[in-house]
Parts: C-alpha cells; structure tokens; sequence
C-alpha cells in the first residue's frame, strides 16, 4: 500500500537502493523497471490522487506499448483506455467541427498495423490513465513504494550515496539515504536545480490555451466521423482537439490564445470551434508555451534525470512522454543490473550518451512538426460554397498532406532511433548493433519479443555459430543470458545476422554471423567493464 506522505513521513524507509522525485508516467515507469527486477525503490511524489481533469498527453506510441506489453501491462492498459484503438486511426482536418472537411490523415500514430513491423498497436489514451496503471503496477510489485503527497526538496552527495530530503505540507520533513536517485520531477525540477544543470535552448512566441470541456452533443454534430484529432482552421478559433472518450469529454488547444484571453472567452471558443453554438461546460485550462529545451547535464555522480527534467519538447507528434518513458527504461534496467552486481561502471555512463541524442532528434522533429499549424494554414475563402472555395480547400489539402505527413506519420522515427556511440554497444559488421531489434510475428501467433528473457538475451539464428562460447563468458562473469535457438525457423532468413545479442530494452547489443573468437571482451563490453 502507498504511505500518505501528506499526512505521515515516519513509515517511509531510512534507506531505499533507488529513489525516484516524481510519480508521473516516467518515474513510475522507472519503478516498475526496477522493481520487476526486485530492486527497492521509493517514489515520493506530491499529488495523493492522479488528476483527472488535465490529461496531457494522450497519445502512447507503438514502442511505448511494446514495453508495457513486456511489463504485462499492455492489455490493462487497453481495457482502460475510453477510445478503443478500432474506433479511429484518422487525424481531420476541417474549417470547423460542423463545417468543410480539407484534408484527412488515416493509420496515423501506429494506431493501424504495418505487417508484423512492430508488436503492439499505438493506443489513445488520457495520461491520467496510463498513470493510474502505473500507480497500481508499482503498488504490486514487493520492491515498490510509493510516497503520496510529499516531495523532494534537497539532496546532498557523498561517495557512497544520497541523502534525500522529504517534506509533506505540514513541514515535516525526513532524510532517507538513497545509493541513486533519478529525477523525474518535471519541469521544475528540484532534482536538476540541486545537482547544478540547467535547460538551455529555447521556446515558441506565440501562446496556446489547452482546456478540457464536456459537450454531449458534439458527437452527434461532427460532420467528419470518428477522429483521434481534428485539426480547426478558421481564422476566429485556429485550434485542434479531439475526444477523451465517447461521453462528450473534449480536450481542445486554441492557438495563439494567452491565458487570460482563453479564459474570458473560452465559451465562445468552443462555439467557433464547433461552427455553431453549443451547450459546453469547461471543466479545466493549461495555458502553455512551448519549450524546445534540453538540460546540460543529466547525470552528476549517483544522480540522474529522466523525463520533462531533463528535456521539453513541443507536443506536435506525441512524442514528449514517449520519450521519457523510453528514458526511465534505459536507466531502469541499467541501474539495476549494476545494483544486482553483473555490471560495470560503464553502464550507467552510457545512459546520457545513448539517450541525449535521441532527445535532440525528437526535439527537432517536433519542433518541425510545429512550424505549421492551424494558425499557419489559414487562407481565404475556405468556408465559400463556390468555385472560389473549392479551389481554396484543395489548395489547402495539398499544403497539408505535404506539410503535416511526417506528425502523423513518423514511425521511421519511433522505432528507427539507433544508437551510434555507446561504451556498451560493441562495434558490429552489420546495421543492427544500437538498433531496436526487428520485430517478427513467428509461426504461432507469438511475437518474438515475448520469447526474450528478463536481462540479456541471445537468438541463435544458424548453426555452427559458437554461440556457447558467448553463454559460457555470461556464466563465468555472472551476466544472466537467455540463449533462445530459432534455428530451422522462419526468423533465420529475416534477420541479416546469425548471432543476436539483445538487451532488456529490446535494443541490439550485438551481432554477427559467428561468436567472436575473444567472447569474453564481448560481454565485458557489453556489460560496461572499464
């Protein structure tokens, strides 16, 4: 059960191996890395209860899903979610909820499957609701805890730990001794401001106001049909919104509005929106601004940021939460794996060098996604029922299809980020070192990935490869490998290697057609050995 930080701090342990500032998506995601692997850890995060009334994000990528699928919790998760994934994949973009329709995006978001190109579908859901089965994956688990209501507010280092200190409103306070402690704070991260780093980078001009409202009559006045997005372009409320779920709950982001404005006048916002006026209750407001940030630094010594605390990016593509759960799974499993004594030093150094690059891709790429929005599609006569209008949608239509294709469609990017220089991945004769392992729907239905194991992992493709030698390296270092032999099978002809070393992250550590003659080097590398 979690402790109620807000009210007591004295059931809280003295000591925890992991401490975790912040219990949104990413350090609970952390958590459940951890704990799965029976690492203690400790998750103080200020809010008692998940809020409801802010969603945030709402879209989990395809590579999200396929980790919480190996966590066992992909299909929780989807009984959960409001919106089935069969209720749309189509992204719309009109002059109003009730007017002209210009131009329609269809198997966006990896909502639509490929072949076998990955091993779960993308699923539409409110963060609240991702956070709410994470909270009880965490609860769980032997090796979790949660603190409620109380939060981080200083840290000090010593060689061999962190002592943390807690505080809950009433201004009592605890100092618990953590031997590593990741921040996943957000962005105003106490975490980040005690170790000395700080963003750098920049943020958008222009304002936006997010707000959520339920309106039970809007399912039934869309002129479009069922949509994950509509994307509103008319010059009295440039916007986009979508459904949270089939009741009438919308959330909707007016662009260009400041928070003053978008409160005043939010009710006539969502008339303009719609295209005609309607009975709307708002139930909440995010003004925002976006912030295309990254911090300097992510790791001091026993410290590291995860998440919104170590970088920002624009929302246009869906990214941002994705990528910082990606965040807590690297780290996750790295820092268990050195608590659990099979790894080097190395390992935890890798976590920056493999994961800053893939942040300042995704933050170019939303930031890309952001140059053309609503605001900038704008033009005239696009509600004119005449000659004059119908030349001005299409022009429209084709601006978009060849402006926004790569927001919606962008798996080249979630699943094609390889990492290029690690001191863990080993140099390889082929393209699948650094790689996401290529997904494969095998015979029986399975998917390859459900017959990886826990930590590494090694697929035998061929024989006559040696691979004994590379078990035999793992054993005698204490490195837990899983040998899974596909020999004979129709996965031998659809990988290009005969030899796959992969990692919990399902990440390719290594390959080749044979074992290298020295395989002890390789699982030291591997393993982070300096």
């Amino acid at each position: 059960m979690p402790v109620d930080g807000s009210r007591r701090l004295g059931d809280l342990p003295g000591t925890v191996p992991v401490l975790i500032a912040g219990g949104g998506p990413v350090g609970l995601a952390a958590a459940v890395e951890l704990g799965r692997r029976g690492v203690g850890c400790l998750v103080v995060e200020p809010r008692v209860t998940v809020s409801t009334t802010r969603p945030r994000c709402k879209t989990l990528n395809v590579r999200t899903m396929e980790h919480l699928r190996r966590w066992g919790l992909a299909d929780r998760l989807r009984q959960r979610a409001p919106l089935p994934v069969a209720w749309s994949q189509d992204v719309v973009f009109c002059t109003s909820m009730t007017g002209w329709e210009l131009s329609r995006f269809s198997g966006v978001l990896g909502l639509a499957p490929e072949g076998d190109r990955f091993a779960d579908l993308g699923q539409q859901a409110p963060q609240y609701v991702l956070e709410e089965v994470l909270r009880e994956a965490v609860e769980e688990l032997d090796a979790g805890r949660l603190a409620l209501g109380a939060r981080v507010t200083d840290l000090a280092q010593s060689d061999d730990g962190v002592d943390v200190t807690i505080e809950n409103p009433g201004g009592e306070t605890k100092v618990v001794r953590a031997e590593y402690v990741i921040g996943a704070d957000g962005p105003r991260s106490t975490v980040r401001d005690r170790i000395g780093s700080a963003y750098h980078g920049g943020q958008a001009l222009r304002p936006n106001f997010g707000m959520v409202f339920t309106c039970p009559e809007l399912n039934a006045l869309v002129r479009h049909g069922p949509a994950v997005q509509y994307w509103v372009v008319n010059p009295s409320a440039p916007a986009m919104l979508g459904p949270l779920d089939r009741a009438g709950t919308w959330w909707a982001i007016a662009f260009g509005v400041d928070r003053e404005t978008g409160e005043r006048e939010a009710g006539t916002i969502i008339d303009d929106i719609v295209g005609r006026p309607v009975a709307a209750t708002v139930v909440s407001t995010d003004p925002w601004t976006a912030r295309m940030q990254i911090a300097d630094r992510m790791r001091d010594r026993r410290v590291f940021l995860a998440g919104d605390a170590a970088h920002l990016n624009p929302p246009f593509g869906g990214h941002g939460l994705n990528t910082g759960l990606a965040d807590a799974v690297d780290l996750g499993w790295k820092l268990a794996a050195v608590l659990d004594g099979w790894a080097g030093p190395l390992l935890l150094d890798s976590y920056e060098r493999e994961r800053r690059p893939v942040q300042e891709r995704v933050i170019a790429a939303a930031t890309a996604n952001m140059r053309v929005l609503s605001t900038e599609l704008l033009a005239d006569n696009l509600d004119n029922d005449d000659a004059a209008g119908a030349c001005a949608r299409a022009a429209a239509g084709a601006r978009i299809q060849k402006t926004k294709k790569a927001e919606f469609h962008s798996l080249d990017l979630v699943l094609g980020l390889r990492i290029d220089d690690s001191p863990v991945i080993p140099a390889a004769d082929d393209d699948l070192a650094g790689a996401r392992l290529p997904h494969l729907a095998l015979d029986d239905g399975r998917s390859l990935y459900d017959l990886l194991g826990a930590e590494l992992t090694l697929l035998v493709l061929a024989d006559h490869t040696g691979w004994e030698r590379v078990a035999e390296a793992a054993r005698g270092r204490g490195v837990p490998l899983e040998v899974v032999d596909l020999t004979g099978t129709g996965c031998a002809s659809r990988v290009p290697a005969a030899l796959v070393l992969v990692r919990p992250d399902q990440v390719v550590a290594w390959s080749g057609p044979r074992s290298p003659a020295d395989a002890g080097a390789l699982i030291a590398a591997v393993r982070g050995e300096r």
